[in-house]
């Protein structure tokens, strides 16, 4: 493992105007462009948190995501963030990991919000996404994720002797609401798991007239903040530490105590 620079982009989605945010996003990542190697983007960054599915819907090789290859090249960082895909007669929130070669990676959200109706309107993913990059490990989520920790335990393979990842990302559409909450559940996830953990949410007001106080953070395996955002659009970059990770990790060994479980569905 190597440091790594990774840059929150934390912006205003515009509401239902893909082309819009395509150009609104674009720009503040080429703004990047050789001073990160990942660049994280908020949830449904293409569209907002909505549940007019069809009508926003992108498809794995639509518009959208030949935007993003094209960006991740030019920028020569990878990107990730959440998109509503439609995949024939459903649609999942889906995170997408796309590297600067063009190669990608996905993850579905699992954790459907129920109380906006998530549940009628998307299908659910089933497999947790593990990413590795400058030998980091990472494992990025999508927002109500990070409400349920047993899906997010981090474990260790004592036969590979590693941990199942160093850091964990959630990218997001919280509103201001439950702003306590983000903040409380990101710095849980950090300390309990022994891992660095990056939040990034949104900010301003959706087509649902819900408001977003962003509050973006890289934080450390401890829940410290390493940066950490208000309520205005913002991007900031932030440089993570592999031997600090590993001090911690051999001087306060909880892992070692930790309980074994299966997750069923």
């Amino acid at each position: 493992m190597e440091p790594l620079r990774i840059s929150i982009i934390q912006g205003a989605t515009r509401w239902h105007d893909a082309a819009a945010n395509r150009a609104y996003y674009g720009d503040l990542v080429r703004g990047l462009k050789g001073r990160s190697d990942l660049v994280v983007l908020p949830e449904t960054f293409l569209s907002g948190f909505t549940n007019e599915t069809l009508g926003n819907a992108e498809t794995m090789d639509g518009e959208g995501l030949r935007w993003l290859r094209g960006l991740a090249l030019e920028s020569g960082a990878t990107i990730t963030g959440s998109l509503v895909v439609r995949e024939g007669e459903r649609c999942v929130n889906r995170l997408v990991w796309m590297r600067p070669d063009g190669s990608h990676l996905q993850y579905d959200k699992r954790h459907l919000f129920r109380m906006a109706k998530e549940h009628e309107r998307y299908a659910g993913g089933e497999e947790r996404l593990v990413v590795e990059l400058n030998g980091w490990r990472i494992c990025p989520q999508v927002c109500y994720d990070l409400r349920f920790p047993v899906w997010l335990r981090n474990r260790y393979d004592r036969a590979a002797q590693r941990f199942d990842y160093d850091l964990l990302i959630f990218v997001a559409n919280w509103p201001s609401a439950r702003r306590y909450a983000w903040s409380t559940l990101l710095r849980a996830r950090a300390i309990e798991n022994l891992s660095y953990c990056v939040g990034v949410n949104r900010v301003g007001v959706d087509g649902n007239d819900l408001h977003y106080s962003g509050d973006s953070v890289a934080l450390d395996f401890l829940g410290q903040p390493l940066i950490e955002l208000g309520a205005q659009e913002q991007v900031a970059t932030v440089v993570l530490d592999p031997v600090a990770l590993a001090a911690h990790r051999e001087r306060f060994p909880a892992w070692m105590d930790a309980d074994d479980f299966t997750i069923v569905r």
